[in-house]
């Protein structure tokens, strides 16, 4: 539990340092289960850029899954009016499939609500968010998966609808991210990497966190069962 604290006082941090205005998009953990078999069961917790991350995959059966993942931080500053607080939850259903005997491939797609509220302020000017969200999304991931080691490459394609008060903007997202897991068997740590950048830059009248990190711990209960 003490390094979860620190990772995420950590990642407070570092979205301090990305963003010199309240963010009105973070995006979450990415989910990347690389399923083999019909009834497995993944549930995991992220620290990170995006806050704490709970997720849940389950294989409903053969090549179809389902995932379930949530997003929440309340990030306060001792010495200043500054505070970022975030909810959001998304829900997909994905195809997945091997590639020879380690090899894994998956496509999920899915929608997600969220509301964001934020203020950001340095001494010269104010910046304040309060905004809720509608998110679509579609995730193509490849890797491969071994009892010790999971690896993938994910790519989310994302379409957000933003609105505050009587304002609306819609941002096109691309969201590319490494993820590795390392343990063995039914537990494994783990660690993701990415970015997150408009396609319409020139019409994205918010700003947003352009970074997803995070470190987590993911437990497959199927496995641990049948043990």
């Amino acid at each position: 539990m003490k390094v979860l604290h620190l990772i995420y006082t950590l990642s407070a941090a570092i979205v301090i340092l990305l963003n010199s205005c309240a963010p009105a998009y973070v995006p979450n953990v990415i989910n990347t289960p690389l399923f083999s078999n019909k009834g497995e069961i993944q549930v995991s917790v992220h620290s990170g850029t995006s806050g704490v991350d709970p997720q849940f995959a389950y294989a409903l059966m053969d090549n179809v899954g389902l995932m379930i993942n949530g997003s929440f931080a309340n990030r306060t500053s001792d010495t200043t009016d500054n505070y970022h607080k975030h909810k959001f939850i998304e829900i997909g259903p994905g195809y997945y499939d091997k590639i020879g005997t380690n090899g894994r491939y998956e496509v999920y797609g899915g929608v997600g609500y969220g509301e964001l509220q934020a203020n950001y302020e340095n001494g010269l000017w104010p910046a304040r968010t309060n905004v809720t969200c509608i998110r679509f999304f579609l995730q193509p991931a490849i890797g491969v998966t071994t009892d010790v080691f999971d690896g993938s490459f994910a790519t989310r394609l994302v379409l957000l609808d933003l609105r505050q008060e009587s304002e609306r903007n819609t941002g096109f997202f691309l969201e590319p991210v490494f993820t590795c897991k390392v343990g063995y068997r039914y537990v494994k740590g783990v660690f993701q990497f990415g970015l997150s950048f408009p396609f319409n830059s020139n019409t994205v009248d918010f700003t947003h966190q352009p970074l997803v990190f995070s470190v987590g711990l993911q437990a497959d209960l199927c496995k641990i069962y049948e043990d």
